[in-house]
């Protein structure tokens, strides 16, 4: 509708704007909405498992098909995964799909945040983006912690048990922490207080992120990598309408690859640890993946104790959380620092190749060593027995390449790139390399070069600093 010979939004309006719009399909786009897919497939089936769970402590004896089991005393909650598991139609693989669900989704947020700072998604006017999906990988690691402690089984209960020591190692006020998780001493009803987190406080947050996340992708323009066509007014992709039937695809593969997944590997299998017990602890199991580096970095800590006022500090716990907690603040907060050091307060709407941005690279490769290693070391004690080697070797190993691995990658990454942007520059002034050879007539040879292609030169984030302070 018009006013004046001026157009007046409208809804009509709206949609037709929103259909005319091209959004970029790029491959590595499609990270964010794998972890949307996977949440909701989470969802889903975690609707169907809440009616046959019971969230109690109280105790029962099992008498269920698990013929190992039979007589033995346990909680209702781990009676009632086991008859989730064995006694309902489809229940194994609902249990299953779950939880490769929700692993998918941790992985799918952890690589959509590498693929944001790798190509520079987080700058001006998107850093609010960062934040959001910096905001879903907490808040899933979260709710991938309160749910795996629900089925009460020796596994989860060995966990709740370092979760426990950490937190009545925290100086003062750690018996405090510790009971008011547990509802009293360890192990108390912690089930009471992670349920109603798992299934309404913690998914509610995660909707209002994607939700945000969904918005925010609409209102600014869609991010993109340099090359043939593409600027920041103009977008090379697919209509609206051409990508939500590439996200319906997307969706029934992403199920697809839960369902299988869920048929074929078998995952949290609660049935062979058996019930939790303070006095017992599981041998060989570790934590899930993405918790492993908090593990790693309490195993690499050295045994540091001092006594103070009459009380035990072990900074053996409070270091490797205290530098786990700030490693994953810098991550949250890494826009702004890069802002407030480059000066860089402009609007940036085409993406960065890795290499174009040395330093930036550097650091985070840096990181992911530093993840890495930690994340590695957790499994200290799996190795050693897998190939006979000394845990004790295998400890100081991790601790060495901790702190000597990450300078050492950002060094050599550096220089990587600056190698990688010497070879664009010689290939937009010479042409590539097509292996021909050609004979002078002075009776010389030389390899005929062909044009450039057109997204090594397109883009003033390919161009070389000559002075290499990039």
């Amino acid at each position: 509708m018009t006013e004046e010979g001026r157009i007046v939004p409208g809804p009509l309006n709206n949609v037709r704007n929103l259909r005319g719009r091209v959004f970029p399909d790029h491959w590595s786009l499609l990270f964010g909405q794998i972890a949307f897919y996977s949440f909701v497939l989470v969802t889903l089936t975690g609707l169907v498992l809440m009616v046959p769970y019971q969230p109690s402590v109280g105790h029962v004896v099992y008498d269920g098909p698990y013929a190992p089991l039979h007589g033995v005393q346990m909680s209702q909650a781990l009676d009632s995964t086991m008859k989730i598991s064995f006694e309902m139609r489809g229940g194994l693989l609902i249990r299953q799909m779950h939880h490769w669900g929700a692993l998918i989704m941790v992985a799918a947020i952890l690589l959509h945040l590498l693929r944001l700072f790798f190509t520079a998604g987080f700058r001006r006017p998107r850093r609010l983006n960062w934040l959001v999906v910096f905001g879903l990988l907490i808040i899933t690691l979260g709710a991938c912690l309160t749910g795996t402690s629900l089925p009460d089984d020796m596994a989860s209960g060995t966990s709740l048990a370092v979760l426990d020591g950490v937190l009545q190692a925290t100086p003062f006020v750690g018996t405090q922490l510790s009971a008011l998780l547990f509802g009293g001493d360890f192990p108390g009803d912690v089930i009471s207080r992670f349920y109603p987190l798992h299934i309404i406080v913690l998914p509610a947050l995660l909707v209002v992120l994607f939700i945000v996340s969904g918005i925010l992708a609409l209102k600014n323009k869609p991010a993109q990598f340099p090359g043939p066509g593409r600027t920041e007014e103009n977008v090379v992709g697919s209509r609206a309408t051409v990508a939500v039937v590439k996200g319906a695809g997307l969706f029934c593969f992403v199920a697809a690859v839960v369902t299988l997944m869920a048929s074929l590997a078998t995952i949290n299998p609660v049935w062979l640890f058996g019930p939790a017990d303070p006095a017992d602890t599981s041998a060989g199991v570790g934590p899930a993946w993405y918790l492993a580096f908090l593990d790693g970095a309490l195993r690499l800590a050295p045994g540091w104790e001092v006594v103070w006022w009459g009380r035990t500090i072990s900074f053996a716990i409070l270091v490797p959380v205290a530098v786990c907690t700030l490693f994953l603040a810098l991550l949250g907060i890494y826009p702004f620092i890069e802002e407030r050091v480059t000066r860089d307060r402009r609007e940036h709407h085409l993406l960065e190749r890795p290499r174009s941005n040395p330093i930036r690279t550097g650091i985070g490769v840096a990181g992911v060593v530093f993840y890495g290693t930690l994340w590695a070391a957790a499994g200290a004690d799996t190795m050693a027995v897998q190939f006979h080697l000394s845990v004790n070797a295998l400890i100081h190993l991790f601790q060495a390449l901790l702190i000597l691995g990450p300078p050492i990658a950002f060094s050599i990454t550096r220089r990587l790139c600056l190698g990688l942007q010497l070879h664009d520059a010689e290939v937009a002034a010479h042409g590539i390399e097509t292996g021909k050879i050609l004979r002078l007539p002075s009776g010389g040879y030389v390899e005929e070069h062909g044009p450039a292609k057109p997204q090594l030169t397109s883009s003033e984030d390919s161009r070389v600093d000559a002075a290499g302070s990039r």
